[in-house]
């Protein structure tokens, strides 16, 4: 299974991106996706993330800022980005689940345990 990101690059503060994490090699429906983000010298945090139930979640600084969304025809997951801020520059990865329990009470949407494939990781980059 392959998750690939697509979207980053350099933006503007107040400005706006399109993230894309497409899925190949795997057959089915993924039960949960999400965006996560790292910054050197700082711990990997989750973004946003779209449950088994359809449900979303959001890190308390991006919500209402950030939407996350996922097409289950194809297993794609969107996240986008307005009104950007340099809190937000990082290499925002990809992480998708299989487990139905995993994806629902089982664990954390913001934790690692819930997910059983990564992408590379696409850079943004927020800067005056």
């Amino acid at each position: 299974v392959r998750l690939s990101e697509s979207g980053g690059g350099p933006v503007q503060v107040g400005g706006s991106r399109r993230l894309s994490c497409t899925t190949s090699g795997f057959t089915g429906r993924l039960m949960c996706m999400a965006w996560f983000r790292q910054v050197p010298g700082k711990e990997r945090e989750g973004v946003a993330s779209v449950g088994g139930d359809g449900s979303s979640r959001y890190l308390d600084s991006v919500r209402g800022r950030f939407t996350v969304s996922m097409d289950n025809a194809d297993n794609t997951l969107y996240l986008q980005m307005n009104s950007l801020q340099p809190e937000d520059t990082g290499i925002y990865t990809c992480a998708a689940g299989r487990d139905p329990y995993r994806c629902g009470v089982g664990a954390s949407w913001y934790g690692s345990k819930r997910y059983d494939y990564w992408g590379q990781g696409t850079q943004v980059t927020v800067s005056w």
